[in-house]
């Protein structure tokens, strides 16, 4: 989950009606000419075309090896433009992140295939806007699932994702014509991958990296120290772009994470200060009411998910013996010399 200002363009809500007609026009043209092109062929980038509509395929990276990124129809104000779904390969595919289980977008994934064989499913983590879709696909195509099951104690996770057996950091999966690096970046939930395409130096970030906005973070799953030892983790690894969840390619991954990192860290900062000056004047200080400081700058509707982010920093800042908690209130510990 995270909190986006929802675009006017860029997407295709399935409330304002059916997107076949499009996909139907355009889908056997654009699989075509991205999965013929010849390895090192440039391809346009998103930021040069149209407003992606949902279900319909779109090329981004090198071309070295194929990818596609198919829009979810999900539009909403925790998943953006929706859910991105990518298309790796040129005979026998993968795909990442199904997202959630709406037959429109599984029957789009599908026609995109064009008889070619899905090989497998790589799920990033398992929130409803992207593994439910895993289910069916999985049933109509017999790929491998690969990822990481949902936590038991987790009733909002998608517990119907299985992957086929327990995967683990740093295992790498041959898809034939490419190889998969599978990179546990635990921090918006536990169990939460990335997966680096190493022909392309692509990362796919699910809900890890986002453009143009930050994850929230979700205790007790979900850990604001592990997260941000997941950027520095992500930072180390030969990275040349970024393929967010929601939202657009981004070129300079470097560049992203140190701004994630410094965002991470001011916000830390803006808590400790708040927090100190309104247990001078309240003594105790209530969650609700150091939000209204430390997040100053989100609208007011805003402001429920901003907490629960803001929790995830006070039990860091607990952790390291910064931050006391008393029940439901919080005070800021002086040091002494």
């Amino acid at each position: 989950m995270r909190v986006f200002a929802v675009p006017q363009t860029g997407y295709h809500d399935h409330k304002t009606g059916s997107i076949h007609a499009v996909i139907q026009a355009v889908v056997g043209t654009a699989v075509q000419a991205v999965m013929t092109a010849q390895p090192g062929a440039e391809l346009r980038s998103e930021a040069s075309k149209s407003a992606l509509l949902a279900g319909v395929p779109m090329a981004i990276g090198t071309g070295r090896v194929p990818v596609l990124r198919v829009l979810g129809r999900n539009a909403g104000l925790m998943t953006g433009p929706g859910t991105n779904s990518y298309l790796i390969g040129t005979q026998r595919l993968a795909l990442v992140d199904p997202g959630p289980a709406d037959p429109e977008h599984i029957d789009a994934v599908l026609r995109i295939l064009a008889g070619r064989s899905l090989g497998w499913i790589f799920v990033t983590h398992t929130h409803g806007d992207h593994s439910p879709g895993t289910l069916e696909l999985q049933q109509r195509t017999g790929a491998q699932v690969i990822g990481l099951s949902a936590p038991v104690d987790s009733p909002h996770q998608d517990q119907t994702f299985k992957p086929a057996r327990i995967y683990r950091d740093g295992e790498i999966v041959s898809c034939g014509e490419f190889r998969m690096r599978l990179v546990h970046t635990p921090g918006h939930v536990s169990n939460h991958f990335c997966y680096l395409l190493e022909e392309e130096g692509m990362l796919f970030t699910g809900d890890h990296i986002l453009e143009g906005t930050t994850p929230v973070i979700l205790p007790p799953d979900g850990n604001m120290r592990h997260y941000l030892e997941s950027l520095a983790k992500v930072k180390a690894l030969p990275v040349v772009s970024l393929a967010p969840g929601h939202g657009r390619l981004m070129e300079e991954p470097r560049n992203v994470i140190d701004t994630l990192i410094r965002h991470r860290l001011r916000r830390e900062q803006k808590t400790l200060t708040g927090l100190m000056e309104l247990s001078r004047d309240a003594g105790e200080v209530s969650l609700e009411s150091l939000a209204l400081r430390v997040y100053d700058d989100v609208p007011p509707h805003l402001l429920p998910w901003a907490q629960r982010t803001l929790l995830a920093h006070l039990i860091k800042l607990e952790d390291e013996g910064r931050v006391a908690r008393q029940g439901e209130h919080w005070t800021g510990v002086t040091a002494h010399v």
